[in-house]
């Protein structure tokens, strides 16, 4: 069975300093895609570009801010992307597809299996999947993912072999390059840890809205899927093919062994969290050692204002965040019975803080 893998390319790696799209660059993708099929892989292609394929569209000379200027230039900019590249890979003998996810597909199991219906049959059809969030309504990712995520989720949803994030810079090094003349590239990561993911910085370019920090987190979800992540640069020649074959380029990230489910995946990665719940040592023991759900006894201290279902992050006296999950309380609920026993809580109330099966505990 031939392998499949999930190629993202991100917007600096497309487009001119103008914020025209680079039709240069556009063709070598085309090209390397083409040949990498031509060798047996199977691609999943995720795509940025739509504002910054809209912008000269609309005659405006940089990006704007608010998200919903950025929604209504994507809505110019999506299908002008989505036509080029298509012409690019058909005169290449290529059939694209267009498909449009947002994270919240991932959320619920009926969209989830819907959407890998549709990319598994498109694949056994012979067409090219080229993915993109829809980004006319989905403004999580204009303002921070710039793709990544999305495209670690992909990976995750079509059973990825690889997650290669093709972008432009040659991977991840031990400081900016762009600052330091002594910067080395990093060739294997192990495990993305906080101080790799407080070095990776912010956005990279005023194009882009990704940035190596945002990559990271991708890796981070690839390698939490089972799925063998790379950060290379767009510009080497025939990366994808030496990428998927394993081929030293780039950085790569190894696999876990264990690989979480899309639910538990969806939590702690492709959403932010609106409060904290700090729990004592016996609680995070009890999550973290004995797998178990967190329970209003061991509640200490709640901040920010979330409701039921809400995404939280849990963390221990330390201050430091060891896992994340949904709440079955709102804050204000929470407040109220922090601390008591569950045959002190009030009739009918939840007799867990978070289940087990809503929460993941992070390294």
């Amino acid at each position: 069975m031939a392998s499949i893998s999930v190629v993202k390319v991100g917007t600096s790696s497309i487009a001119e300093e103008s914020g025209a799209l680079d039709d240069a660059a556009l063709a070598k993708l085309a090209g390397d895609v083409a040949a990498a099929r031509a060798a047996g892989h199977e691609i999943v292609l995720v795509m940025s570009g739509a504002i910054a394929a809209g912008i000269p569209a609309l005659g405006l000379d940089r990006r704007p801010t608010d998200v919903g200027t950025l929604q209504a230039i994507a809505s110019v900019g999506q299908p002008a992307l989505f036509a080029r590249m298509n012409a690019l890979l058909a005169a290449r003998g290529i059939v694209a597809g267009q498909v449009l996810l947002t994270p919240y597909d991932f959320a619920h199991r009926s969209q989830y299996l819907h959407a890998r219906e549709t990319l598994q049959r498109m694949r056994e059809l012979g067409v090219l999947p080229i993915v993109n969030e829809n980004d006319t309504i989905a403004d999580d990712e204009i303002r921070y993912g710039d793709n990544d995520r999305l495209a670690a989720l992909v990976a995750h949803l079509v059973y990825a072999d690889t997650l290669l994030l093709l972008t432009d810079t040659g991977g991840v090094y031990t400081a900016d390059p762009r600052y330091d003349a002594d910067a080395s590239l990093i060739e294997e990561i192990v495990e993305v840890d906080e101080a790799l993911e407080r070095a990776a910085g912010g956005a990279g370019t005023e194009r882009g809205s990704g940035g190596m920090a945002s990559k990271l987190v991708a890796a981070k979800i690839a390698t939490w899927s089972g799925v063998r992540a790379v950060i290379a640069a767009a510009s080497v020649p025939d990366v994808v093919t030496a990428a998927l074959a394993g081929n030293a380029v780039g950085t790569s990230f190894a696999p876990r062994s264990t690989r979480l489910s899309s639910r538990k995946l969806w939590i702690a990665f492709a959403q932010g969290a609106d409060g904290r719940i700090t729990v004592d040592n016996g609680a995070r023991r009890a999550l973290v050692e004995g797998g178990k759900s967190l329970l209003a006894a061991g509640v200490r201290d709640i901040s920010g204002v979330f409701e039921v279902d809400s995404p939280v992050e849990i963390v221990g006296d330390d201050g430091r965040v060891f896992a994340k999950g949904l709440s079955r309380y709102a804050a204000e609920q929470l407040r109220a019975v922090a601390g008591k026993r569950t045959t002190e809580l009030p009739e009918g109330s939840p007799h867990e803080v978070v289940h087990r099966d809503d929460l993941v505990v992070l390294p």
